[in-house]
């Protein structure tokens, strides 16, 4: 794995950003007298999703209509089964679900939208924070004098390259920035190692381990060591609270993951309600992450650097509390006044584009769901029935329209009042 500043495009551009913020948090901790890279991963987590709340809000929300809108989908789904092949029936399913994604202002394509945003700004977060003196200036400082003396020194690059090797870290090739990188990844065997290895250069080495040290100590925790090798060693040295915040790191990766996904759970409790096979599958596929996501959360954060783990607890425990907050203000939406919201913002782009304003429609304004299913006691007739008595009063209302002479010639309601003539021309009623 190849470390310094990553030169991935749009993730290493991301990174840059996102560095800068982390390297601004850093520089106002240090005139506070604060140089703690623990702390400085959580304030940084959570300015990073304070920024990110605006799509945290609009995929919550959507998941939210999302539960409300399905069964409607479903049904439409359900209406149309068995036609893939009739070209007429499939425009007209398209139609009719195009008009429901209308009627609750859904874009089928918006989640996945925040989703591509989202994806390169996480990935540059793990860059960030799994190399921190790339873009945290003031980090990097600690290692500078050791680094430079390091280069300068016979049989060091040759040693550094081995020991990257057993880090799982390489490079093209070896200087002062990846021998930074290197010496951020050293766990306390790796500097007693090298301090023996070049007695000349003890004095700075002791310096160097002893700032960074202080600087990734974090509630008794070294961020840069790995949950896992902790516990190990404070298991042979018998420290009980060392041992404690060792498993606490992965303990609390599960736990936070668990509670992020139960909120979530709390959020589409409604969605894919509505007997369709597919829905099923995707919540039993759902069950199954929200089982699995925790352990791998638990798995991941005591075998990666103590720092992750850290990130990991802070941003879930974020989320938790966003997803709560937002629920709240989402419950109190009244769904019509959405709905009617949605139309003015949709009648407007309409406008610009020189189309005629859209009308909720006879599908958008009753519950598909209820299509094609027996009579019952919500029913006198039919649904279909009622369906089509709907539809001869939104009829008879638009020809009342025309006669009052309101309505233009071509229009639905100057064809609704042609309808409504030839019905009593022939004795209809």
């Amino acid at each position: 794995m190849y470390l310094t500043k990553s030169s991935t495009p749009v993730i290493g551009w991301v990174a840059v950003l996102l560095g800068f913020i982390m390297n601004g948090i850093f520089i106002v901790q240090s005139g506070i007298g604060i140089e703690n890279i623990g702390l400085c991963i959580i304030l940084f987590t959570i300015v990073v999703n304070m920024l990110m709340t605006p799509l945290t809000i609009q995929q919550q929300k959507f998941s939210k209509l999302s539960a409300k809108m399905n069964p409607e989908i479903q049904a439409i789904q359900k209406k149309y089964k068995g036609k893939n092949n009739d070209q007429t029936a499939m425009a007209k399913m398209n139609e009719e679900t195009q008009a429901v994604y209308a009627k609750y202002g859904v874009n089928p394509m918006g989640s996945c939208l925040q989703l591509i945003i989202q994806m390169p700004i996480l990935f540059a977060l793990y860059r960030v924070i799994w190399n921190i003196p790339a873009y945290v200036d003031k980090v990097k400082a600690v290692f500078t004098p050791l680094s430079s003396a390091l280069m300068k020194t016979a049989g060091a690059e040759e040693y550094l390259t081995e020991v990257a090797k057993n880090l799982h870290v390489s490079f093209p090739q070896m200087t002062d920035l990846t021998i930074v990188d290197t010496l951020y990844k050293f766990k306390p065997a790796n500097w007693a190692e090298m301090a023996d290895k070049f007695p000349d250069l003890g004095s700075t080495i002791a310096s160097v381990q002893k700032n960074i040290d202080h600087m990734n100590n974090f509630l008794g925790l070294n961020i840069a060591d790995a949950p896992l090798n902790i516990l190990m060693n404070a298991w042979q040295n018998r420290k009980i609270l060392l041992l404690i915040g060792a498993v606490m790191i992965p303990v609390l990766a599960a736990v936070t993951q668990w509670l992020n996904a139960k909120l979530m759970t709390l959020t589409t409790d409604n969605s894919g309600r509505g007997g369709n096979d597919s829905s099923d599958n995707m919540a039993n596929t759902m069950k199954s992450m929200n089982t699995i996501m925790p352990i791998m959360s638990a798995v991941f954060c005591l075998t990666l650097p103590t720092g992750l783990g850290i990130y990991w607890i802070a941003g879930a425990v974020i989320r938790s509390i966003q997803q709560v907050i937002i629920n709240r203000k989402l419950d109190k939406i009244n769904i019509d006044d959405l709905m009617k919201e949605n139309l003015e913002k949709l009648n407007k782009k309409r406008a610009k584009q020189g189309l005629p304003p859209q009308k909720m429609t006879g599908n958008a304004n009753i519950k598909t769901r209820n299509i094609d299913v027996p009579v019952n006691k919500q029913f006198k007739e039919s649904p279909k029935a009622e369906l089509s008595k709907t539809a001869a009063s939104i009829d008879s209302g638009a020809a009342q329209t025309v006669k009052k002479g309101s309505a233009k010639p071509g229009s639905l309601a100057s064809k609704a009042m042609m309808v409504q003539e030839y019905n009593e021309a022939h004795g209809k009623k």
